[in-house]
């Protein structure tokens, strides 16, 4: 038998991003090769150049790798064009149904499953209990952006080096566009409205923009126009962060006394909103899905399913605990009565319920995506637009001379596109 395993086995390339759920995954790996002989190596990139290297390849078939880490954006798009093997033949034992509803559905077409979720997530408040009660107030579960300001600039101490609070500032249609998409959401504004005509020139993109510059220059961190996800999370990690709003898998990460220095001093709410009946949070996965074309289907089927099952989850639990597994994937977790008891647990789960990506904002769009408008052209216009924010949070420019220029650009972009 293990004569014939080796004679069948494969190597497969996964590009993946770097996070920590995705790095631990390839410690891991030796018990997917130990089952199927396979072997594993791996391509780990920072976010903003996986998502580029992962789309050139797949755009032009260029084969680099049998898997890519991609999300809910990517996973339709490419399903839609053939791009992506699809994931209609899992086994009995993987129990597709189990994927949570939302999760299965942003990575499907037409019914058909094209990407298999590792871990999904919305956007929740990471706050500190400490400097929250030092500053008189208490967190409530669902709160305003008016509440989270007016405590982000008192928990406040620059000579100190605390901040009330950090939010992603470095350009990127997954970076910070992700973040300030969401939050527009709150504020009433939208990408485009119904007749796909670019809306950064109204009342509520003005308001949303100046809001967050506003705040970041009072109550953030020095330098939060090079601050993504993985440099929030170590400046909160050090203690550096009165509040984060983030990712709601950075759970485990803040609350790791390995890792985290204030572990024992977090708390959790629902990302905030301005009473106009949309909240700031965001929906994603990120999900393996399988380019069309690759030499070593099969051998990548098996490793999708054995990355995004029950089994996997087990086998984090058993290594890393409870608190660790990857989360928002898959129903029967939050049935699971250990990890009940994990604190971020229900928040995470009503955070993602409570995104809603077939409605995302107060006046109706012609869209669909909570922090992304699931159109082709979104992720180069994104790009440019998070450029220009990401200047004006520098100070490089004002929001409205942002503001001027991502109207133009994506006007252009959208005219040349056809709509």
């Amino acid at each position: 038998m293990l004569a014939a395993t080796a004679a069948t086995a494969d190597t497969l390339t996964i590009a993946t991003v770097n996070n920590g759920d995705m790095v631990r995954m390839q410690g891991l790996t030796a018990d997917f090769t130990a089952k199927t002989g396979h072997e594993v190596e791996w391509v780990t990139l920072e976010e903003n150049v996986l998502r580029q290297r992962v789309t050139t390849d797949i755009t032009t078939k260029g084969g680099a790798f049998d898997i890519m880490t991609i999300g809910m954006y990517e996973t339709p798009i490419w399903g839609k064009n053939g791009w992506l093997v699809p994931l209609d033949d899992l086994s009995a034992e993987y129990d597709v149904d189990d994927i949570l509803p939302a999760m299965r559905g942003g990575l499907s077409v037409d019914g058909t499953l094209y990407a298999a979720p590792f871990y999904g997530e919305s956007s929740m408040i990471m706050y500190r209990t400490d400097l929250m009660e030092a500053a008189g107030l208490e967190m409530p579960d669902a709160p305003t952006w008016e509440f989270v300001a007016d405590a982000a600039r008192k928990m406040t101490d620059k000579d100190g080096e605390v901040y009330g609070i950090c939010l992603r500032g470095k350009a990127g249609w997954g970076e910070n566009m992700a973040f300030l998409t969401a939050t527009s959401n709150a504020f009433g504004a939208r990408w485009f409205d119904e007749d796909w005509k670019p809306q950064f020139d109204t009342e509520e993109w003005a308001t949303t923009l100046n809001f967050y510059i506003d705040l970041m220059n009072e109550a953030g961190p020095p330098g939060a126009s090079t601050n993504g996800f993985n440099e929030n999370l170590s400046l909160f990690q050090q203690g550096k962060c009165g509040m984060w709003i983030d990712a709601t898998v950075a759970a485990s990460f803040v609350t790791n006394p390995d890792d985290s220095t204030v572990a024992d001093k977090v708390g959790f709410a629902l990302a905030p909103d301005t009473g106009l009946g949309k909240r700031g949070n965001w929906l994603w996965a990120w999900a393996l899905g399988i380019p069309a074309g690759t030499d070593n289907e099969a051998a990548a089927k098996q490793f999708v399913e054995w990355a995004t099952s029950k089994e996997y989850i087990e086998l984090v639990a058993e290594n890393e605990g409870w608190a660790n597994v990857p989360p928002g994937a898959r129903t029967s977790l939050y049935e699971n009565e250990n990890y009940k008891e994990v604190p971020f647990a229900q928040m995470t789960l009503d955070s993602i319920l409570s995104a809603d990506p077939t409605a995302p904002t107060v006046k109706p769009v012609p869209y669909v995506g909570v922090q992304f408008a699931a159109i082709p052209e979104f992720a180069g216009i994104a790009t440019e637009v998070g450029q220009e924010f990401s200047a004006a949070l520098a100070g490089q420019q004002t929001a409205e001379e942002a503001l001027a220029k991502a109207q133009a650009l994506t006007a252009d972009a959208m005219e040349a596109a056809g709509y």
